[in-house]
């Protein structure tokens, strides 16, 4: 019996690797459909007695233009272009000021939040965050940067059931996400910590300062070279 437990445990393992390595590849060459938190936000709209609202559109990373690229990298992960996954100082610091009871900072790259976003829930959990870091290396090796750039940016939420940076350029501001400017491309990355609770236009005094920040550190960083 125990044995054959055992089988069964190393099978579901293989079954499970080779479903996970074959999604990943898919995605490297196909649209992301949807992610895990589009329907938990269905759901949670529809609970709360809401419309469902669910707008995203697909674009290729050639459509969204250079400053939204810029603006999530000085935003989110300033080492996006040089590291393998993981910023371990970053991680590190947040790890500080969460046990010094200090304001968090997130330690997450943009490769870990995509792999959460496309093949996982949220959460805080140590197995979730086993498994973000397996999907993490998985995206990394085979997807390489530009096209977890690519997915990260159709894959986002940036406001109440808007998903992905087209559709965010088109609420926000009533243009094509190629045609942000400098100043509108921060200012979607500003509100990114809590893109429900915060505006990218017309927002409050901390996300005009915040929009001015990341604007001023776009600058320091050349145009994506994946």
């Amino acid at each position: 019996m125990i044995r054959k437990i055992i089988r069964f445990i190393v099978k579901l393992l293989f079954y499970c690797l080779g479903i996970s390595i074959g999604l990943v590849v898919l995605f490297k060459f196909v649209p992301v459909p949807a992610t895990p938190l589009m329907f938990i936000r269905s759901f949670e709209q529809l609970s709360n007695g809401e419309k469902i609202v669910w707008k995203r559109d697909w674009i290729s990373i050639e459509e969204m233009g250079i400053p939204i690229q810029k603006a999530v990298i000085a935003s989110e992960d300033g080492k996006f272009t040089s590291h393998n996954g993981f910023d371990f100082k970053a991680i590190e610091k947040a790890y500080r000021d969460n046990k010094n009871g200090k304001a968090i900072k997130g330690g997450s790259t943009i490769s870990q939040q995509t792999a959460k976003n496309v093949f996982l829930w949220q959460g805080r959990s140590y197995f979730r965050k086993g498994l973000e870091a397996y999907f993490t290396v998985l995206i990394e090796f085979i997807w390489g940067k530009e096209r977890i750039m690519e997915v990260y940016l159709n894959s986002i939420e940036i406001g109440n059931g808007i998903y992905g940076i087209e559709a965010a350029s088109q609420y926000w501001f009533n243009k094509p996400a190629k045609k942000l400017t400098q100043t509108e491309a921060a200012a979607i990355a500003a509100i990114l910590p809590n893109p429900r609770k915060f505006k990218a236009k017309n927002g409050s005094t901390y996300i005009k300062r915040r929009t001015q920040t990341i604007k001023s550190q776009m600058n320091l960083y050349r145009n994506p070279d994946y």
